[in-house]
């Protein structure tokens, strides 16, 4: 049947920004793989956002509001804050308001309040975790609802999943990306790559250290969210080391990426997935990332790419010389057989359709 799905995006920047960071192209990815499969959507999202072209038909409703602080930067044992006129708060008040027409609301905001809401409305609200366990109080939340609502969680990574040991049965659903929005490329000799929010957590200095190695230019595709990192990272290596390309549009960054022999992922924490990596090998390139988080899921040492030893840059060092062996073509075919935006919205679909269920249990059994 046709499902009535409603969507809350990320309350730290409009879609469109950069500053929702993956969540961003997670969401443009669902909704179009949603639709494609005849589903109705309504996307709340805050002012200013713009979905992609091709997803006209998802409705868009617009919040304004102050921004939430991403759980990134703030502490572990941080406290909740809800400021003043909250954009977080404007959105689950709509979501909730249109989602009594709906059959579900489909959460992609880490915070606290719509997972609260779970406990509390007779709506189903299903839950995409974006990011290992950031926060004790929303851990110890997810843990409470957990107890209640075994379904309404999903992960993009089993690795991801394991942050939160209290959840026995994990349900992954990776991700996807509309595949045309990516061109193949063959280029083998191409400049070294890196992309991702420029900021302490991504490691950026690991793979300058490289380039500067090989005395080459490292291209950076990304928002610049820490500038004082930035400027730090570049007064420690030669000038014109960095090649500062800015954020780009899926679309720009894609054809650039394209055109390189290597990505170089060098997170410090445990990445969730890492749709970075999908898209570089969905162009074909192959990627050396850190053997940590969902990255560690995604690239098939020899075949698609290489696993470094966390935070070992030489070890960095050692596998460039190999990934002249890797067939790019593989890299493509790995993304076209696990991360098409048709088989990552089956898999929500699939999970939606068990959250509701239980759902209506529940009812028929009060």
């Amino acid at each position: 049947y046709i499902m009535r799905i409603v969507l809350i995006s990320t309350p730290i920047g409009f879609l469109g920004s950069g500053k929702g960071g993956g969540v961003e192209l997670t969401i443009n990815s669902l909704v179009y793989g949603l639709l494609h499969l005849g589903h109705s959507v309504e996307v709340i999202a805050p002012k200013n956002s713009k979905l992609y072209e091709r997803n006209e038909k998802a409705k868009l409703h617009f919040i304004d509001g102050e921004e939430q602080i991403s759980w990134q930067h703030q502490n572990y044992n941080s406290p909740v804050l809800i400021p003043e006129n909250s954009l977080l708060a404007g959105m689950c008040e709509k979501g909730l308001d249109i989602a009594k027409k709906a059959d579900v609301l489909i959460n992609m905001s880490y915070d606290w309040l719509p997972i609260w809401m779970t406990l509390n409305v007779e709506i189903p609200i299903a839950h995409i975790i974006s990011m290992g366990s950031e926060s004790s109080v929303i851990s110890n939340l997810i843990s409470k609802v957990y107890a209640k609502h075994p379904y309404n969680f999903a992960f993009h990574s089993k690795i991801q999943a394991d942050d939160y040991p209290f959840i026995k049965k994990p349900i992954i659903i990776g991700n996807g990306f509309k595949l045309d929005n990516y061109t193949f490329q063959d280029s083998v000799d191409g400049p070294l790559a890196w992309v991702g929010r420029v900021a302490p957590e991504k490691g950026l200095e690991d793979a300058v250290y490289v380039a500067d190695k090989l005395s080459e230019k490292l291209k950076v595709w990304g928002v610049t969210e820490d500038k004082n990192y930035a400027t730090k990272i570049e007064q420690s290596f030669p000038k014109g080391t960095i090649d500062w390309m800015g954020f780009l549009s899926t679309n720009e960054l894609q054809k650039e990426l394209g055109k390189c022999r290597v990505l170089l992922n060098t997170p410090k924490w445990n990445e969730a997935y890492g749709n970075v990596l999908v898209e570089a090998l969905a162009c074909g390139v192959p990627v050396i990332a850190y053997k940590r988080g969902g990255p560690s899921e995604i690239i098939q040492h020899g075949e698609t790419g290489f696993l470094a030893i966390p935070d070992d840059k030489d070890s960095l060092l050692y596998y460039l010389q190999f990934v002249k062996n890797i067939n790019r073509k593989k890299c493509r075919e790995w993304v076209e057989n696990n991360a098409s935006s048709s088989i990552f919205a089956s898999r929500v679909l699939n999970w939606l359709n068990k959250v509701i269920r239980e759902h209506n249990l529940r009812r028929l059994n009060k």
